[in-house]
């Protein structure tokens, strides 16, 4: 019988004894990132709710005790696949940024773009990444990962509007904004009710909503 106080995330994960495994599955320094690109992939083909410790095993060809010598429980390797994600959206922001001689408008209104497009082409990957029992836990740092991206909006939210008010809350504002069209045009709900394919607009709207009309339009 499970243990009722203690959730099975947090569990730590049976192995089988040394003895016992097979020689392909003792130390392999491989091991760590083999499981998390399975992970990554099994995540962005069949979504979050198919991260089992056993079918990640599985899929690497280990036992499913094996994973334990890198990620003593379920937790831990669900962060280290949901780092990857951070570590991919932090990568075409940078590109998206460039070298910053564009307007702080347009390099946030690329910014957005990218986010929702992000979201949308990978969907399980972004649900695992916000999973706030992740992000709590402070296994790899996540919530360390995650807010220099924030701090990117922020910092461009306030070069938008010196002195117009805590840039930290409108750049949250805008960001709960931006995860909102993200998830209701995932579930088709906005496309329904705007009777549009397209979310160029709603992000427009959005950044006027938050920043003001874009200067000449």
């Amino acid at each position: 019988m499970s243990d009722p106080e203690k959730p099975d995330a947090e569990k730590p994960i049976a192995e089988e004894p040394a003895s016992r495994a097979p020689i392909s599955e003792r130390p392999d320094p491989d091991l760590r990132t083999r499981l998390v690109d399975v992970g990554v992939d099994l995540v962005s083909q069949e979504g979050a709710g198919a991260l089992t410790l056993r079918e990640i095993a599985r899929r690497a060809g280990v036992s499913h005790g094996a994973p334990r010598r890198y990620f003593p429980t379920h937790l831990e390797l669900l962060s280290a696949i949901a780092h990857r994600g951070f570590a991919q959206l932090g990568a075409r922001v940078t590109t998206t940024l460039g070298d910053g001689t564009a307007g702080p408008r347009d390099q946030l209104s690329e910014l957005a773009r990218v986010y929702l497009e992000f979201a949308l082409d990978n969907p399980g990957m972004y649900e695992l990444m916000f999973r706030h029992d992740l992000l709590e836990s402070g296994h790899l740092r996540l919530r360390d990962t995650s807010l220099p991206l924030f701090g990117v909006l922020v910092d461009l939210v306030g070069r938008l509007r010196p002195g117009g008010g805590d840039a930290r809350s409108v750049a949250g504002a805008l960001w709960a904004n931006l995860h909102g069209i993200a998830q209701l045009w995932r579930w088709g709900s906005l496309q329904l009710a705007t009777g549009t394919d397209d979310f160029a607009p709603l992000l427009r709207t959005a950044l006027d909503a938050h920043l003001g009309p874009e200067a000449g339009r």
